[in-house]
C-alpha cells in the first residue's frame, strides 16, 4: 500500500497546477479572440499558464523520480498526468518563444522598393492601431530576415492571373473585402488562430514588360513583433499559387 505524506500531497500538488496551466492557455487566448477578454488579460491568462507549466515541469520530474524510486505506485499517475499537461502547454507555446528570434516587424511584402498599397482597408483601423507606412527601416529589417519573399512572375495576362489571386486568397480562407480588376488591387483580412489578431492583406496583380507581377503585402494591426506571421502568410500564398499552375 502506497504510503501518505509529503510525496503524495506533491503528486496531487503537480497534477492540480499542471491542469490549471492546461485550461489557462485557452482561455486566455480564445477568450480574447472571441471578444470575452480584453488584451492584457488574455495575455496575462496565457503567461501565467507558461509560468505554472514550468514550475510543475521541474516538480514533475522530481517527483517522478521519488515516486518510482519509493514504490509510491498510487502517486505516479497524478504526478505524470501533471507533468504531462505541463509539457503540453510548453510545446504548443515554444514554437512563439522561437519565432522571438525572427525579425522584428509587422508589415512584411514582396515589393519592398513599391509596395502594394491599401485602399479600402486603411479605413477600417481603428485609432492606436498599427500604422500602414511601409519605412524604409521596416524594408531593411525584411530584407536581412526575410530575403526569400519576393513577387510571383507569372504567364498569362493580368486578369487571368487577378482571378486567380482571389481564388488563392480565399482558399486560404482569407476574407476577401475588396477586388478591384481596374487597379489590379484585391484586399483581405485573415485572424491568427489563437487570439484573433486581424491582419490585413494587399494583393497587387499587373503588367511588367511581358510577364505579370503578383505581389503580397500583409500587415498586423495590432503589435510591434508578428513573430513570423505575415511571412509565413505570403509563403502559404505562393506555396498555393504555385501548387495551381
Amino acid at each position: 500500500m502506497a504510503q501518505a505524506g509529503k510525496p503524495g500531497m506533491l503528486a496531487k500538488f503537480v497534477l492540480f497546477v499542471g491542469l490549471i496551466a492546461v485550461v489557462l492557455l485557452p482561455i486566455g487566448a480564445l477568450g480574447h479572440r472571441f471578444g470575452l477578454l480584453v488584451l492584457p488579460t488574455g495575455l496575462a491568462l496565457v503567461f501565467t499558464g507558461i509560468v505554472l507549466a514550468t514550475i510543475v515541469l521541474v516538480l514533475g520530474i522530481a517527483t517522478l523520480i521519488f515516486v518510482y524510486t519509493r514504490h509510491r505506485t498510487a502517486d505516479r499517475m497524478p504526478a505524470f498526468v501533471g507533468l504531462a499537461a505541463s509539457v503540453a502547454v510548453l510545446v504548443v507555446t515554444g514554437p512563439y518563444y522561437a519565432a522571438l528570434s525572427l525579425p522584428m516587424t509587422n508589415d512584411v511584402a514582396t515589393d519592398r522598393n513599391d509596395p502594394p498599397v491599401f485602399e479600402h482597408i486603411a479605413a477600417d483601423r481603428a485609432p492606436g492601431e498599427n500604422l500602414l507606412d511601409y519605412t524604409e527601416e521596416e524594408a531593411r529589417v525584411q530584407a536581412e530576415g526575410y530575403p526569400d519573399l519576393v513577387g510571383i512572375r507569372a504567364s498569362g495576362g493580368a486578369s487571368e492571373n487577378f482571378a486567380k489571386a482571389v481564388a488563392v486568397a480565399r482558399a486560404l480562407g482569407w476574407n476577401v473585402v475588396s477586388e478591384n480588376a481596374d487597379t489590379g488591387l484585391i484586399e483581405a483580412t485573415d485572424a491568427t488562430f489563437w487570439f484573433g489578431f486581424q491582419d490585413d492583406l494587399a494583393i497587387r496583380v499587373r503588367r511588367e514588360d511581358n510577364e505579370t507581377v503578383v505581389d503580397l503585402r500583409s500587415a498586423s494591426r495590432v503589435g510591434l513583433h508578428d513573430l513570423g506571421t505575415n511571412a509565413e502568410r505570403i509563403r502559404a500564398f505562393v506555396e498555393r499559387w504555385r501548387d495551381e499552375e
